[in-house]
């Protein structure tokens, strides 16, 4: 089984905010599958999809974003998960620009609290990524990140998070690196 993990921040108040990327990607591979969240045993909301044939849980932390390692060490201690290949964890990143996808195999949190949170209960750093641009021309990363998308971005968000959906599909289907090669880009030039 795949396990895609998408970072956020639980209520409606972050529901449109910048930090929220991660759940919006989750959000589009439920709609496609016509997949209700519903509650997990460990601190999170789920929905079980199948892509290409091959079952996907999709997950949705509620421990709020610094704390989203604890939630993802219990779904991998419930699961007895010790090698995370076919994990995948959608996240926010403000060093990339709007409209930027990176998918990489392993590597630091390069800041982002909630991947730092993962990396640091599960003890590995081995642990695929998919980071979704959400802008760095900010002041305080912390007002950046819990802000909502500017009016001009939030016209090319659904294609954003439409592209970083179609990664996680590939990721489930070609795995890591053909996805790498083909998803690893810049996308609104592109869409101009």
């Amino acid at each position: 089984m795949h396990f895609i993990i998408g970072l956020g921040n639980p209520g409606k108040e972050y529901q449109e905010t910048r930090h929220n990327v991660g759940f919006m990607v989750l959000d589009e591979l439920a709609r496609r599958n016509q997949a209700a969240f519903r509650s997990a045993k460990y601190a999170a909301v789920q929905t079980k999809i199948h892509i290409d044939n091959k079952p996907v849980l999709l997950i949705k932390p509620t421990t709020y974003m610094n704390l989203s390692g604890t939630a993802v060490q219990a779904l991998a201690s419930f699961y007895k998960l010790d090698d995370y290949s076919t994990m995948l964890i959608v996240v926010d990143d403000f060093h990339l620009p709007f409209g930027t996808i990176r998918l990489r195999p392993d590597g630091s949190a390069a800041g982002q609290k909630g991947l730092k949170s993962i990396i640091e209960n599960l003890k590995t750093q081995q642990i695929p990524r998919l980071r979704i641009g959400i802008g760095n021309s900010f002041h305080s990363a912390v007002n950046h990140v819990l802000s909502p998308f500017s009016s001009s971005e939030k016209k090319d968000l659904p294609f954003v998070i439409s592209f970083a959906a179609d990664a996680a599909e590939s990721f489930v289907v070609s795995g890591l690196g053909p996805t790498m090669n083909q998803f690893n880009k810049h996308i609104l030039d592109s869409s101009t």
